[in-house]
């Protein structure tokens, strides 16, 4: 297949997408953040790659391109993205995303916030604060069981660091009974949550689940933020039902000033960036490039999505 053209929905000044200079030089790419520049070449686009843009403009863009065959978003999260038009479709549109990506950084960040809870390292920057020298028992990770509930891309990157510390790992993905997520929340003393949000998963962890878990456990949520149940969370994390929680994400965002979250002392927060590395955008990209080369062989994409189960 020769001749593509490629409607990329982003800001056409963002520096990663000079990347698609690799692209096979006959195919035609039209860039841009408004239907308008999409007006020409929509009607001739076979494939759209989806940035940093809102669902509105993909829905409209999609309208308006009725030969596209293969939609790539960027993200590996599809709750944002998906609509009927594009679920429903009868037109066979394939749909692939950046799963897998991004899993290495978030798991580095599953790894440094169980360490921020086993070490303590609030205590030790609130005494280099107040000049106190006062010794503390900490903890290892060695020996501690990590539960992993959602055993994707950043379930299973997680779970090999956290194995190469020494630690038990505990697992349950999708199909998984309601037994076998109650032991595992019962066995573990970090819970990593980094299933997709769909709609059998969000509320996936509510009061019932977090008072399973140990005192002093410690929950990690670096899939979606309406997987945990936010109110069940703060009032877990007040009273004491458990340890502590590190988070990537939440109910809303930017989380807004004021919200409980920002004060509670036993939690540790990301702005949702913990996989914003340097060279992110850049490696989102060659993943996007490796699989446009799958396209113009023909031969089956990467990551094909499942959109009516939204993963």
């Amino acid at each position: 297949m020769t001749g593509h053209t490629l409607l990329v929905l982003n800001n056409p000044a963002a520096r990663h997408l000079a990347l698609l200079d690799r692209l096979p030089q006959e195919t035609r790419i039209v860039a841009g953040e408004t239907a308008e520049a999409f007006v020409r070449a929509a009607p001739e686009a076979d494939t759209l790659l989806v940035g940093a843009v809102p669902r509105a403009l993909v829905e409209e863009v999609l309208a308006m391109a009725p030969n596209v065959k293969w939609v790539h978003t960027m993200w590996a999260g599809l709750d944002t993205l998906l609509f009927p038009a594009l679920v429903e479709n009868e037109r066979g549109v394939v749909l692939t995303n950046g799963r897998g990506v991004f899993s290495r950084s978030l798991a580095e960040f599953a790894i440094t916030g169980m360490l921020w809870f086993a070490k303590d390292v609030r205590r030790m920057r609130r005494q280099q604060r107040e000049g106190k020298w006062e010794k503390f028992t900490v903890t290892e990770l060695h020996g501690q069981t990590l539960g992993v509930v959602g055993h994707g891309s950043i379930g299973r990157a997680t779970a090999a660091l956290a194995v190469a510390f020494g630690m038990q790992v505990r697992a349950v993905g999708r199909g998984h009974t309601p037994l076998e997520l109650g032991e595992l929340l019962e066995h573990s003393d970090y819970v990593l949550v980094s299933t997709p949000l769909t709609d059998s998963t969000r509320g996936l962890i509510g009061e019932a689940e977090l008072r399973r878990m140990k005192a002093g456990a410690v929950l990690l949520n670096l899939g979606r933020g309406p997987v945990v149940v936010e109110e069940a969370l703060i009032r877990a994390l007040r009273e004491g039902w458990i340890r502590g929680a590190v988070l990537d994400v939440y109910d809303q965002e930017p989380l807004p000033e004021g919200h409980a979250l920002w004060g509670l002392e036993n939690v540790l927060l990301s702005p949702h960036c913990a996989d914003n590395t340097a060279s992110w955008l850049d490696e989102a990209m060659e993943f996007y490039v490796e699989n446009f080369e799958r396209y113009t062989r023909g031969e089956e994409l990467k990551n094909i999505v499942d959109m009516r189960q939204g993963y």
